[in-house]
């Protein structure tokens, strides 16, 4: 665990907390909030519950992995009347995998990965990544995902990193070089004194305090322990952090105060550029630094994966339904994108298309079976709540006929919102509901979050790169505006491998936003031959290597279907983030509205808080409809969100 590269420590530790676990609590590493075994939960056979009312009518809004999540956990306990409304003309949200077109499907074909990229199991070392205690685990598991480690940078997955700051001259004089990192074992530190430096008081906070957690994950004194790390650290941001001093003692009597990494300001420069485990981390200096914690601390930059799909060895899919379609209808006929089953979207497409028990219907077979079922190319604009308790859901069907389009409604008892908070603000019009039952707090919080942008910009990469060039390292990290570049291989049998040739977020990204794709793409492969040309140790362009006809960019800020790539707090803002996600257990049973996603998360742009959330409401919705929890579950073993304001 290194600067730059994966930060494992956490998976590494094998301490025995000081008393035991409650029952149904998490093991470490999981995210702190909060401290439960999900995937215990789903593991049961026939899912979570028995719904008693099973005709009880649900409108799920947004068909990402949390609104896909939500309804097979749903339907597996038993509600039959389940309505899924997706904007787009596919399914997954922002897992979003494009691939090439082969002239079949036994063919291989290179994924992009345009959204979510890299995975953690929550699994610990020596443990296969499958056998993490985490819902991304078991879906893994249950669809039969292909895995592999992903190549971050200076991890022992790639051949080197090349670090390239402030123009080859990170000491001042001399000719400009590229710094080389090869760690073949995980243990060799980063090049270079400075970087060293700054790699060891990373190394010193996060170790410490990453040894105290686990002591007291998952038992009775965890919550008081996590109190006490919020009171002392949400109101100051990530650059706060960095340069706060070192606190030389922890104290069991002030067990929240953990001090910072009492860098400089020239270590905490480099520090934005290189990050702890993924890249830059620059674009998040100014955010809660409980986010970088929360990331860093409990398991989320530990053994990450790069998911390939429901597919063989050599990248080919695996039986499966309706592989081999160009489209597929919804419950009203209009088609939206058929499954490949390759990269990310893998799941997503399992999720939805795949027998939810050996040898019974899918989530898709069952919603089309009603002509309400399953719509896609719905734009929901207006919720009412109405006299008798029910939500009324006014939405736009947009066919591929526009002369079709219609406003449309339809009445439903229960209804779950996934997609983007900024979404619910500029598309949805909310009506009927009280302030005992939705306050305004709650609607002030998803529409003040804060989304980060992203920019992405992939491409085809000739198969020579990695097999036969030992000057070019494999992945880049830069302070230059294309930022991070990663390099990697699917399998021997593509025809090309990828190359994430600018991976930017917030300022960084918006700085590309004025740019057109053609430009930005010219931009970018211009910038890397300048850098690789202008280092004496190097000396050679990467462009030959780049197929540049064939390159795909995502801007997510700008994509009308998630206005973001992933909503992150400011300093002093995290409680409002946790009241989002009490809301489904204090006041959904009486408003009928139900929160879930990201948006109501505080660990962005992972699809693990996505899964938890998607979970959350399935408890809370059964709950609240008297539903027949399975095993020895209770909602007395489900812990509380706490909210402490000071």
């Amino acid at each position: 665990m290194t600067i730059g590269s994966s930060h494992n420590h956490p998976a590494d530790l094998a301490i025995k907390p000081n008393s035991p676990l409650k029952p149904w609590a998490a093991r470490f590493p999981n995210p702190p909030d909060l401290c439960f075994d999900y995937r215990r939960l789903v593991e049961q056979v026939d899912g979570i519950a028995l719904a008693t009312r099973p005709e009880h009518r649900i409108c799920i809004v947004g068909a990402g992995v949390t609104g896909l999540t939500t309804a097979r956990e749903l339907l597996r306990c038993g509600f039959t009347q389940i309505t899924l409304i997706e904007q787009s003309q596919r399914i997954g949200g922002r897992h979003l995998t494009v691939v090439g077109h082969p002239e079949s499907h036994a063919q291989s074909s290179t994924p992009f990965e345009m959204g979510a990229m890299r995975m953690p199991f929550f699994n610990r070392t020596g443990e296969p990544p499958k056998a993490g205690r985490s819902l991304m685990a078991h879906y893994a598991q249950l669809f039969d995902l292909k895995i592999s480690d992903f190549p971050n940078p200076g991890t022992p997955w790639v051949n080197a990193t090349g670090i390239y700051l402030r123009e080859g001259l990170l000491h001042g004089e001399g000719d400009p070089k590229l710094l080389i990192w090869k760690n073949p074992e995980g243990i060799t530190p980063p090049p270079t004194e400075i970087l060293q430096s700054v790699h060891g008081k990373w190394q010193r906070f996060a170790k410490r305090f990453a040894e105290k957690v686990a002591a007291v994950y998952g038992t009775a004194e965890w919550e008081a322990m996590w109190s006490a790390i919020v009171e002392h650290y949400h109101r100051l941001s990530f650059r706060d952090l960095v340069h706060l001093p070192v606190l030389d003692t922890w104290s069991a009597a002030d067990p929240g105060a953990f001090g910072g990494l009492g860098m400089d300001s020239d270590e905490s420069a480099i520090f934005y550029a290189i990050g702890i485990g993924d890249g830059s981390w620059g674009a998040f200096y100014d955010v809660c630094c409980l986010y970088p914690l929360r990331t860093a601390i409990f398991g989320f930059s530990s053994h990450l994966q790069l998911v390939h799909g429901r597919v063989d060895d050599q990248g080919v899919p695996l039986p499966a339904p309706y592989l081999e379609r160009d489209g597929i209808p919804d419950s009203r006929g209009e088609r939206f994108q058929a499954p490949t089953y390759v990269g990310l979207a893998a799941m997503d497409e399992c999720l939805l298309f795949m027998p939810l028990e050996a040898g019974g219907t899918s989530l898709y077979e069952q919603c089309v079976a009603r002509d309400n079922g399953l719509l896609t190319s719905s734009s929901v604009c207006a919720l009412h709540k109405l006299a008798d308790g029910r939500i009324q859901v006014d939405y736009r069907w947009q066919p591929s006929e526009p002369a079709e389009e219609k406003l449309l409604s339809d009445v439903f008892d229960s209804v779950i919102l996934t997609m983007p908070s900024w979404l619910i603000e500029t598309n949805i019009r909310l009506e009927g509901f009280s302030q005992a039952v939705l306050p305004q707090p709650i609607i002030d919080a998803w529409k003040h979050a804060h989304w980060e942008t992203s920019c992405k910009v992939y491409a085809p990469l000739d198969k020579r790169f990695l097999d036969h060039n030992p000057q070019l390292p494999q992945i880049l990290i830069t302070d230059s505006f294309v930022h991070d570049v990663y390099a990697y291989r699917y399998n021997d049998h593509c025809a090309h491998d990828c190359i994430l040739l600018s991976y930017t977020w917030e300022d960084d990204a918006t700085k590309l936003a004025v740019f057109s794709d053609d430009e930005l793409v010219d931009k970018c492969v211009a910038e890397l031959d300048r850098i690789l040309m202008r280092c004496v140790n190097i000396a050679e362009p990467i462009s030959p290597y780049i197929d540049k006809q064939n390159i795909r960019i995502q801007r997510w800020m700008t994509d009308r279907n998630s206005l973001g790539c992933a909503k992150l707090y400011r300093a002093g803002t995290y409680y409002d983030a946790v009241s989002l996600m009490k809301y489904n257990r204090d006041l959904a049973g009486a408003s009928g509205l139900y929160l879930a996603g990201e948006s109501f998360s505080v660990d962005a742009g992972w699809t693990e808080p996505c899964l938890r959330t998607a979970i959350d409401v399935v408890i809370n919705l059964c709950d609240h409809t008297q539903a027949q929890f399975k095993g020895d579950f209770t909602l007395e073993c489900y812990p509380h969100y706490e909210v402490r304001r000071s």
